[in-house]
């Protein structure tokens, strides 16, 4: 699956890896400002340009979107994305900030679910995915907490390697059953049964 680097201001930190050299990098308005000063020069600018402080550049694509518009600069990035053939998404500068800013990428993860591809959250101290029916592993990694979050209704899942392990337990997203589990083994197993899944990884 091709992939699609999307940045918003937000900051980054050690949770966030570099994109890979073929990777299409997408800065949503001020996202722009933080590549630069990580060295990255993106493919494509967007926004309406509200927060952007500096001048844009003159060496890649730019696209400029009305102020009073539905789509947030990371929306109207991600619906690019898709534009353009790319369905592996990870959006960094996503997370922290503004408090509307990272429940609207949440939502952004679930637009990115529903239309088949796959997302990602990267901030300066978590990162976030949703996940649908399936079993998914992940490496231990002890500066983190590793929590699971039912983004649909109920969610009936089972975890294996986890200091509080689950076995096909209905979570719902009126309690935070899942919140600040760790990692015990190498890796852990989460199986997802029914339902959606946010997993997020803070830092400790």
């Amino acid at each position: 699956m091709r992939s699609c680097w999307i940045f918003g201001g937000a900051p980054v930190n050690g949770c966030c890896e570099l994109p890979s050299d073929d990777a299409y990098i997408i800065a949503a308005d001020s996202g722009y400002s933080l590549l630069k000063r990580m060295g990255i020069k993106p493919d494509l600018l967007l926004g309406d340009f509200d927060s952007l402080k500096e001048p844009k550049p003159d060496y890649c694509e730019i696209l400029t979107a009305a102020a009073e518009k539905d789509d947030t600069d990371t929306m109207l990035a991600v619906k690019t994305a898709f534009e353009k053939g790319y369905y592996d998404i990870t959006i960094a500068g996503s997370i922290g900030g503004r408090l509307d800013h990272t429940i609207a990428n949440i939502q952004a993860l679930a637009y990115i679910s529903d239309n088949g591809g796959k997302g990602k959250l990267v901030g300066e101290y978590d990162t976030v995915e949703l996940l649908g029916k399936g079993s998914y592993k992940f490496q231990r990694n002890d500066d983190m907490y590793f929590s699971i979050f039912s983004y649909s209704p109920s969610a009936v899942v089972t975890t294996i390697g986890t200091k509080y392990n689950l076995s096909e337990y209905t979570l719902t997203n009126t309690f935070p059953l899942g919140v600040s589990n760790e990692i015990m083994l190498d890796e852990c197993m989460l199986t997802i049964k029914e339902g959606q899944i946010l997993v997020v990884f803070s830092k400790k």
